[in-house]
């Protein structure tokens, strides 16, 4: 991506988690009819928050997001961060929690992996444009 495609699409970033922040997830709370949330992550190099809107999915007692960055062959940026420091914030709506993050084991990408693709057919197609295997990231309340 060039730098100036790299600029508007973090202006565009910022813009949809501020709105989304200050309705509560009013606004920009669904998108494509999937319920999306705010993973605030650390920097891994910078040491700063990060926050990215993402499509998210109930699991058990928290979320499941899926690291595809629109199926390309590198992992999105966010993934890097968590993996390094798996202490995240969530914002769904109005609720605002620290959670844990780490990628789903290959036996429960397994289970996960169909419900997801069911609910949200993109994640799909994703998948076919890609060489990498897209890590699930499961998000536990800390």
């Amino acid at each position: 991506m060039s730098s100036v495609a790299n600029r508007l699409a973090r202006l565009a970033t910022g813009t949809h988690a501020a709105i989304y922040r200050l309705s509560r997830g009013k606004v920009f709370g669904t998108m494509g009819g999937q319920q999306l949330c705010l993973l605030t992550t650390t920097g891994r190099r910078s040491g700063k928050p990060r926050t990215t809107p993402l499509t998210c999915f109930p699991h058990d007692d928290g979320l499941v997001v899926v690291a595809s960055n629109g199926g390309s062959d590198r992992y999105p940026a966010w993934y890097h961060n968590l993996t390094a420091h798996p202490q995240v914030t969530v914002q769904l709506g109005a609720d605002v929690r620290t959670m844990t993050a780490r990628t789903a084991t290959p036996e429960e990408r397994a289970e996960i992996w169909p419900r997801v693709v069911a609910r949200a057919k993109n994640f799909a197609g994703y998948e076919k444009k890609t060489s990498r295997v897209i890590p699930l990231v499961v998000l536990t309340p800390s």
